[in-house]
């Protein structure tokens, strides 16, 4: 191979990663996110709430949440990184500049409180051990040290997870538990949930369920 022929590869493989950088950096506008988002209120719900589904598939609260993690997830969802049977054929639906825009309009709406079902004080307690303090005798780290004080997020990289529902919290820590997502950084989550037993899950969805969604 040539070296006209390497500098023309590597300034392909540069174009394209400063593509998909802008495709994630988009500048979104929360008005017509409003209007694309019209496809995502079955599941999602008018105010973005979402829905907790005991027992049954839960849709996550997304008002509130950082623009940049919404749009990295739709972004996941269109590569096959992450996997939704629900999702992935709406996520395909949009363009890079409407996902942009959806993300925009679910940041700027009033965060909603999440449902945690019905747990007794020992569960709960159990819960906030793991999210505020962590197991260091099982190797479990805390929430908090990656969502952040309060956990309610740390920019687009670690979604803010007080108030989020207990079923969808539940739903996505068993996914990575089993290696079903692995779309966070260094698959800390994955490391992080083999280690949780069931009841842990549990009480750490409840507790965190329980808690505001947003600073007061």
């Amino acid at each position: 191979m040539t070296s006209k022929r390497i500098v023309s590869g590597l300034g392909l493989l540069l174009g394209a990663g400063l593509a998909a950088g802008q495709a994630l950096a988009l500048e979104g506008d929360a008005e017509r996110g409003e209007a694309a988002a019209g496809t995502c209120v079955a599941c999602h719900q008018a105010d973005g709430s979402g829905m907790n589904v005991p027992g049954g598939q839960s849709w996550p609260r997304l008002a509130g949440l950082d623009a940049g993690y919404i749009a990295k997830q739709l972004h996941d969802f269109q590569a096959g990184r992450r996997q939704n049977a629900s999702m992935m054929p709406f996520a395909n639906m949009l363009d890079d500049q409407q996902i942009a825009d959806v993300a925009a309009y679910y940041s700027q709406l009033p965060a909603t409180q999440g449902d945690g079902g019905d747990v007794d004080e020992a569960v709960l307690a159990r819960g906030e051990q793991i999210a505020m303090r962590g197991d260091w005798d099982e190797y479990i780290v805390s929430c908090k040290s990656c969502h952040g004080p309060g956990n309610q997020g740390v920019g687009g990289t670690f979604p803010g997870i007080a108030g989020q529902h207990a079923g969808y919290i539940e739903s996505q820590l068993r996914a990575w538990q089993a290696g079903e997502r692995s779309n966070d950084p260094q698959n800390l989550m994955g490391a992080i949930a083999q280690r949780m037993s069931d009841e842990d899950i549990t009480a750490v969805a409840a507790w965190l369920a329980s808690q505001p969604a947003a600073d007061e």
